[in-house]
């Protein structure tokens, strides 16, 4: 059984307040993008994992696919499978891959076995491997309160737009994000902004990632400028870096400067 992990981007994104368990509370809108990974998972004798593609940092038990199937495996009668995760999306990129993988393997697992598992119990496991697992269980546009597992469905829809994802390769460590940000309320909350036309969302949809990430790496901050000199009607970091995206009404042909980094665009 094969499918296509796809990864997110994040439309704004309030870091709100902190919590007793360690984490942050947080609002933000999540996207499914299509810059996927391929990940083929099937029945086998003996439990097996093995990658391609982009080098994953870490041990090999500690891949997410791998403690996805293993959650289940602990409450579950299930036989072993044979793993392969072909890995193209960027890793710590603001994208979500990692996440997307271990989300899917869920959903594969859920029907190869025939768990006959719901979305809402599907959440709960994902939610146990990362904040925005839960949100790749469903895989369409939602709002992401919480540490990101509490999840509205939101009416946007972004078809025909072009979007532009790029990535500088510069590696910023959520702890390290976390540790400079600001705190605040905002006055309007995500779900009332996404509501208003993207040529509006410029100076409305921030991230509040951006002012600490964008002192401390100015190449991020000059990769969004570029973003908008190319026309985008919104551009934003997704995440808490490094990854940059830009909306734009129309396909545009990439400069140079961005072809020779990471990238995904197409039309959505």
């Amino acid at each position: 059984m094969v499918f296509f992990p796809p990864c997110k981007i994040n439309l704004g994104l309030n870091i709100l307040s902190k919590r007793t368990d360690g984490y942050h509370n947080l609002e933000t809108v999540f996207y499914p993008v299509p810059w996927t990974d391929v990940l083929e998972i099937i029945p086998s004798s003996k439990l097996s994992f093995h990658s391609t593609g982009n080098v994953i940092p870490g041990k090999e038990e500690d891949n997410l696919c791998l403690r996805a199937y293993q959650l289940l495996k602990d409450e579950f009668s299930i036989g072993s499978v044979q793993i392969h995760l072909h890995k193209i999306i960027p890793m710590g990129a603001g994208l979500g891959g990692g996440s997307s993988d271990a989300a899917c393997t869920l959903r594969i697992i859920n029907e190869i076995f025939g768990l006959k598992l719901g979305v809402e119990q599907l959440n709960q496991y994902a939610s146990q491997l990362g904040s925005d697992c839960s949100f790749f269980i469903h895989n369409e546009p939602m709002l992401g309160r919480g540490r990101g597992e509490l999840l509205e469905k939101v009416n946007l829809n972004l078809k025909g737009k072009f979007l532009v994802v790029v990535n500088p390769g510069i590696h910023i460590s959520t702890s390290e994000a976390f540790s400079e940000v600001t705190l605040h309320s905002p006055t309007h909350s995500l779900k009332e902004i996404i509501q208003l036309p993207i040529e509006k969302w410029k100076h409305s949809l921030k991230n509040d990632f951006e002012e600490s990430i964008f002192k401390n790496q100015p190449a991020i901050e000059k990769l969004k400028d570029h973003m908008y000199s190319m026309g985008a009607i919104y551009a934003g970091m997704s995440g808490s870096g490094s990854s940059v995206f830009g909306i734009f009404e129309n396909e545009v042909k990439l400069p140079t400067v961005l072809i020779t980094m990471n990238h995904w665009s197409g039309f959505l």
